[in-house]
Order: structure tokens, then sequence, then C-alpha cells
């Protein structure tokens, strides 16, 4: 399965340019073999840097492509932590061209390099986990803060599924569940558009929504007890990472229910024993929007008068990581509008959120493929379920009806 991907560059009705580094993606059995003629297609030459980690380099099922330099870092313990990818950069200055085999963390210890560099870069992923392979921005940890940086997408993509197809099945349940979030993220950027004009492009939904098509029956199949589809899978994957490539931005992908992945990764006071993948902990998340979500919409708001986040909640909630938050909300999204617009359009909010699948039906689907659906199986303790949406929703400067619930009164207080 060959996806071409100049067919969603270019000019576009929403009056944006949508430039793509990816010019191909191939997914299928056995098309490592085919790398060569997948490099030539893609103009692509010179002095190779071919980058894994402990894991990846010893897969049974790997094809080691031709390199002039290997480098395999200890996967124990790696992390997109900024620091640890800047510490990795000197081995890859005398590259023309970066590759990388792995997963999406070992991915941004090339994505990033190669945007600094500015040199070509060529995913190989091992395995189908989440979505952000073909993405040209991604969040790591920056001094102890989950930040969104620019890095530079794959040039090429070669997903060799007799490798992905072998993964562990708890990791492809974390990528099916990193799409299946797209119903949030989606209605969190429709939501935005509608009360605040924020910029909005149907081309990259649509991208975003052929994902999540592709995803949703995956997984209902999966359900039914039928063999996996990893080609669709996959290709859904690629799908969701090039809506964030066409904006320059995670807007189709990421809402509210990505935060939660975020305060995992922070572990901010109370929140110190959380772990997971991230596709884990994104469905998590998804399954806590879709409840809080479909509850809001049954109710009726009035609005209130804005007010920037109280310092004296940031510092109780945050601790130590108090002062980038305070600094990452001092342009707040919120302050942008007037909040009687959200109001005004509730009857088109509620329609929007009556797309979300309900949050039993993310539980199902979630804990039917053995997924992680609760709080405490991504070690967060269930007593902080009121809370957890509130506090990630302070994480990220983004507009999502999770954030909006700060000049609504729903009568509840």
């Amino acid at each position: 399965m060959i996806l071409n991907c100049e067919r969603y560059s270019g000019p576009c009705a929403c009056g944006r340019e949508h430039p793509l580094e990816t010019r191909l993606v191939a997914v299928d059995y056995g098309c490592l073999r085919e790398f060569e003629s997948y490099m030539a297609r893609c103009g692509l030459t010179g002095r190779r840097t071919v980058l894994y980690d402990t894991n990846t380099y010893n897969l049974p099922n790997m094809v080691h492509v031709r390199a002039d330099r290997e480098i395999v870092l200890e996967a124990r313990g790696l992390h997109s932590e900024k620091n640890a990818i800047e510490a990795v950069m000197p081995q890859l200055a005398d590259a023309d061209v970066i590759i990388t085999v792995g997963s999406g963390t070992l991915m941004d210890f090339a994505r990033y390099p190669a945007y600094k560099l500015g040199v070509p870069f060529v995913a190989v992923p091992t395995l189908a986990s989440s979505d952000g392979f073909t993405a040209n921005v991604c969040s790591v940890v920056v001094d102890g803060h989950k930040e969104s940086i620019p890095m530079k997408a794959p040039r090429l993509v070669v997903a060799d599924l007799d490798i992905i197809a072998n993964a562990p099945q708890h990791l492809t349940v974390s990528g099916i569940a990193d799409i299946l979030a797209k119903y949030v993220s989606l209605a969190d950027w429709q939501i935005a558009h509608l009360v605040s004009g924020e910029y909005y492009c149907e081309r990259t939904a649509g991208v975003a929504r052929r994902a999540l098509k592709l995803m949703t029956g995956c997984a209902e199949r999966l359900l039914r007890g039928e063999r996996p589809d990893f080609a669709a899978m996959t290709m859904s994957q690629m799908l969701a990472g090039l809506s964030m490539q066409l904006l320059g931005n995670s807007r189709a992908a990421s809402g509210a229910e990505h935060l939660v992945a975020h305060l995992v990764e922070m572990k901010p006071p109370r929140f110190e024993g959380a772990h997971g993948v991230h596709g884990e902990c994104v469905g998590v998340g998804t399954v806590l929007c879709a409840g809080e979500y479909h509850r809001l919409a049954a109710l009726t708001p009035r609005a209130r008068p804005y007010a920037p986040l109280d310092e004296g909640w940031v510092r109780e909630k945050f601790g130590p990581l108090a002062p980038g938050i305070l600094k990452a909300n001092e342009d707040d999204c919120l302050a942008g509008f007037d909040p009687e617009n959200i109001v005004a359009h509730w009857d088109e909010i509620r329609a929007i959120v009556a797309g979300i699948p309900s949050q039993q039906w993310f539980i199902d689907t979630l804990r039917g493929l053995g997924g992680k659906y609760r709080l405490s199986d991504i070690g967060i303790d269930e007593s902080l379920g009121g809370e957890v949406l509130e506090i990630s929703a302070a994480i990220r400067n983004r507009l999502t009806l999770m954030r909006m619930r700060r000049v609504l009164d729903f009568g509840e207080e």
C-alpha cells in the first residue's frame, strides 16, 4: 500500500498552502526489502546515519538497511527529552540523510536533529503505537514541561508489517486509542472555530476523519474476533500524522484528551506515580472527556466573565512546575473572545458533541481490546477523577471545551 502525499498538499479552499515534506509512505509486508528503490524515488542520496535503540536493533524480523554509520541508543529509560536529544546531535552532524528505525520516541531523536541540521529524515516504524510518525511537530519534555516544538517530517516512511505485526499487543492497542481520541480532538477544534473564529481547515480535518474512520473499523472488527488489519491501522496513523504536518501543529489530532498524557509525563504533585505509553494515557483521557463532554452538553450554561488562571491554584496543583504553567498561560486563548459566544452557539456545540461516541462505547472498546481505560490503569488515584481534566487543561494554551468551562456557569457550584 503506497500513499502518495502530493494529493494532500498545495493550495486549499481554506486560503492557505499546505506544503508537505513527506513524499511517500509505504505500508506493506516485507516492504523493507524494497527500501533502496523507495530511497531512489524520493531522491535520497549521500552519507547515511541509521539510528536504532537496543530493542529495535535486535528485533527478530529486522532488515538492517545499508548504513555508513549505525547508532544504537540504550532503550531503557529513553524519553523524548530535549536535552537527551541534543546530546545525540553531534553524532548525526555529518549525515546527508538520517534514518530512524523504531518507535515514536526514537523518531524524535532524528526528526529534531534533522530539523536543526537541515537534512532529510527517513522513518522506519517498528510498531503502530501512536500517530506521530508523519508529523512535523512533536511534544517533548523541556525542563520538566511538555512542549510542542517544530521538527522535521520524514521525507519517506517505510512501515514493514512483518515487523509491526509482531509488536506486543498492548502497543498496538495504544495506537488504536491514540486515533480514537480524534473524536474528541476534532470536536474541540470545531467548537473553538465556532465560538472564537479560530482557523479551521476542512481538508485537514477530513484527513484526520479518514484516519479515524479507518481505525474505528479496525477496532470494531477486532472486537468481533476478526484478524487484525495491520495495514489499515498503520495507514490510519500515517494519515493522522499528515494532518499535523498539513497544519504545522497538532490541532486536528490533539485536544483535551491528549493533555492527560502530558499530565502523566510531567508528573506534578499527586501524579508522581502516573505511568503508561502515550496512546494508553490518551485513551484514558478520551474516556474522561467523552463522559464530561456529553454531561455538559445535556446542561445549559450561562457565561461568566473571563479571569486568568489563579496563581495560587496553579502553584498548588503544579508545585515546582508552576512557573512554566503560568508562563504558558500568559496569552490565554480564553481572553480573545466573548464568553457569550459559547452560550449563543450552545445548540451547535451540543450537535458537535453528539458526534462523539458515548463514554461507555470507549470503555467497552478499550476494555474489549485489552486496553487501559481507567485512571488506576495508568497509576492515577481514582479519587482525582474530578480534577484531572481541569488540571490538565492548564498545561497547554489551547482552546478546548474543557478549558471553556472556566468561563461557563452550569449552576453546579
